[in-house]
């Protein structure tokens, strides 16, 4: 074992409402069951955003945001398993449960009454190292490991079990909101021969444009009417009126599933938009099955995020370009030391 800093940069959030601040903290201890993993690369996230505004309740403070983390174990618990030093692993948003409550036993640990979650309350990759439950972390194939990556460790994984709840038979898919989820999402639609029509914002005609590039079949705003009627809509935006457009949008029996974490008030509508079998879901987090199924198909289908890079001290810079629908796909912070 390699000697390790006594400190490391991250950038922390003190408060809610405020700016994360470019700090030297401690180096990460690790405990029981964990490994310490050395950030080769972490992607931004809009649930980062959620987090620092205040949306999302009781947050771990002071908070090292950030779930979409590659890197390199570095060091690991003895009575760790079935992860070495020197793998390189990637970091989602699950990071712990407890495997005895109802909904482990059932096979829904995303639903776990006792979670973790890394970025949120426990401390994430925006930071130059970060510790880890070895048993909530994924060997990565080599084809996966490079920083450009990252964003398939949330992004990627929510969008795959959104995709999953849309149905096998689901051949016209909207997209509503087409962001970090939606551009890697649409590549695996693409592979499986799904029409895919996307929705962005009035007037972003950048957004519209990396669409269609992507593959999209129509590609058009969020209060443009759809050319076909859908058999399956997933909401990336956090916009609760799209969630009636989408229904609007949907044909008979068809799911809109709504794949964000966190979502403004939905306006009242009439039944006559669900009804004949409509449904609406929503995404909760994600379970290692997931991970361990979606890592695998895009390995296979060399899945291409499209990133935008930043240094780690400007993660404020790169959230404020992600709040300001500025991005096209991801953006990706590297640590200095972290590759």
């Amino acid at each position: 074992m390699k000697d390790l800093p006594l400190t490391m940069k991250a950038m922390v959030l003190l408060n809610a409402g405020g700016n994360l601040e470019y700090r030297d903290v401690p180096l990460p201890l690790i405990g029981s069951n964990q490994v310490l993993v050395k950030v080769m690369a972490c992607g931004v996230c809009r649930t980062d955003l959620h987090i620092m505004d205040g949306e999302l309740d009781h947050p771990k403070l002071p908070l090292i945001p950030g779930h979409e983390i590659i890197g390199v174990v570095v060091r690991k618990a003895q009575d760790v398993h079935g992860v070495e030093e020197g793998d390189v692993v990637g970091v989602p948003w699950l990071g712990y449960t407890c495997g005895n409550c109802r909904y482990c036993l059932r096979g829904q640990e995303n639903l776990c009454e006792k979670a973790l979650f890394t970025g949120y309350t426990i401390d994430g990759g925006f930071a130059e190292f970060v510790s880890v439950h070895a048993s909530f972390c994924f060997r990565l194939p080599a084809s996966l490991q490079s920083p450009e990556h990252a964003p398939l460790l949330c992004a990627g994984l929510i969008g795959y079990r959104s995709y999953c709840m849309c149905g096998n038979s689901a051949e016209r898919i909207g997209l509503y909101g087409f962001g970090a989820a939606a551009h890697i999402l649409i590549q695996v639609a693409g592979y499986e021969k799904k029409e895919v029509y996307t929705f962005s914002r009035p007037g972003d005609d950048k957004a519209r444009e990396f669409a269609l590039g992507m593959g999209a079949v129509w590609a058009g705003y969020a209060d443009d009417p759809c050319p076909v009627k859908l058999d399956a809509a997933i909401i990336f935006a956090p916009a609760g009126e799209l969630i009636v457009k989408a229904l609007q949008d949907t044909d008979r029996g068809g799911n809109v599933i709504c794949g964000g974490i966190h979502m403004s008030d939905i306006p009242s509508f009439p039944y006559k938009l669900l009804w004949h079998e409509r449904s609406i879901r929503s995404v909760a987090n994600l379970t290692r099955k997931d991970a361990e199924e979606f890592i695998a198909l895009a390995g296979q289908l060399d899945l291409q995020p499209t990133v935008s890079y930043y240094p780690l001290e400007e993660a404020n810079k790169a959230l404020h370009a992600l709040r300001n629908g500025k991005l096209s796909g991801a953006a990706v912070l590297l640590p200095r030391s972290g590759g």
